[in-house]
């Protein structure tokens, strides 16, 4: 068989696979759950805090920025494609550009481009969302643990600025200028979690953290033993919770219910048993769900974990 035969052969079969791969990713595609609503966040859950909204539209336009960039690139290896292809008849090298400089200048300079506007804009959004508030309405240490989590809430709960006027000393370790913020008299209550802690509402496994809905909420980072990572799903934002290092951000929840939390950094062994979850409510039910805590004997604080090391200390000075 001549070789251009052969060729013919061995094309035949991936024709007669290509309908099957199509239709491979049309289900695929269609079998995702995802409805017309669900589209424009691109896999992203719905936001439930008032900073989330500025995590999507980042999200989303690092999509179109990056669609743009491969619609050029395609667009760019179908052209070559059609018009630069061999010649059936011609079997000569086609001409070869070498030491173009205007095209050497536009590729290096276009790229450049492209990851300056998009630093740009995650600086910009990265700046907003760790910005702090100078007296949070609501402080808690969330506290990260092999293996599960502990939530510190920083409350006066019993309304007497007298209690709780000195910081304990399961608190000691959290840096001044957080301590700073505390409200007056938070004597505390605390909830703490182990693998195998069910939320008694629906029996998702992992402690549960409780938020008021439209009150903002300062969340103090701190770890027992290794790092770990705070992800509370559908705040679509994450962050470390580093031994001798502590992490701070604030979110506004603005929508009721039960929502999935989870360790996003793998910490050992049983890393993936690090769930908990977060149950925004309105404002009065939280403050009685801190009654209910206290009335249970859960007052004080869980110690908040290591202490400092001394380049966070230092650098906690340097920004006072």
């Amino acid at each position: 068989m001549s070789p251009n035969g052969s060729d013919r052969s061995s094309r035949r079969p991936m024709r007669r696979k290509l309908p099957q791969v199509l239709t491979a990713g049309l289900i695929l595609a269609t079998a995702s759950g995802c409805t017309y609503k669900d589209f424009p966040r691109l896999g992203m859950p719905t936001p439930v805090t008032e900073e989330a909204p500025r995590i999507l539209s980042l999200w989303q336009g690092s999509w179109a920025a990056a669609l743009v960039t491969g619609i050029l690139v395609w667009g760019l290896i179908v052209w070559s494609v059609i018009f630069h292809r061999r010649s059936r008849t011609k079997v000569e090298v086609p001409p070869q550009t070498r030491y173009n400089m205007p095209i050497e200048a536009l590729y290096t300079v276009v790229p450049l481009i492209i990851v300056s506007v998009l630093f740009y804009f995650t600086a910009r959004d990265e700046s907003k969302l760790l910005s702090l508030a100078d007296k949070p309405t609501h402080t808690v240490n969330v506290v990260g643990y092999q293996w599960s989590w502990g939530f510190n809430y920083v409350e006066n709960v019993d309304g007497d600025a007298a209690t709780g006027a000195e910081i304990p000393k399961e608190l000691g370790d959290i840096p001044q200028k957080f301590q700073d913020d505390f409200p007056a008299g938070a004597e505390g209550v605390y909830d703490a979690g182990i693998p195998g802690t069910r939320n008694p509402q629906n029996g998702n496994p992992g402690p549960t953290l409780w938020l008021p809905k439209g009150e903002k909420v300062r969340f103090v980072l701190t770890s027992r033993d290794v790092i770990h990572s705070f992800w509370v799903v559908p705040f679509l934002m994450k962050q470390d919770v580093i031994p001798g290092h502590t992490n701070a951000f604030e979110v506004t929840p603005n929508q009721e219910g039960t929502f999935m939390g989870k360790c996003a950094e793998l910490c050992g062994v049983d890393h993936s048993r690090m769930l908990f979850n977060v149950k925004v409510v309105s404002p009065e039910r939280y403050q009685q769900h801190l009654k209910e805590l206290a009335e249970k004997g859960q007052t004080g604080y869980i110690p908040s974990g290591i202490g400092l090391t001394d380049p966070a200390r230092n650098a906690e000075k340097k920004q006072l």
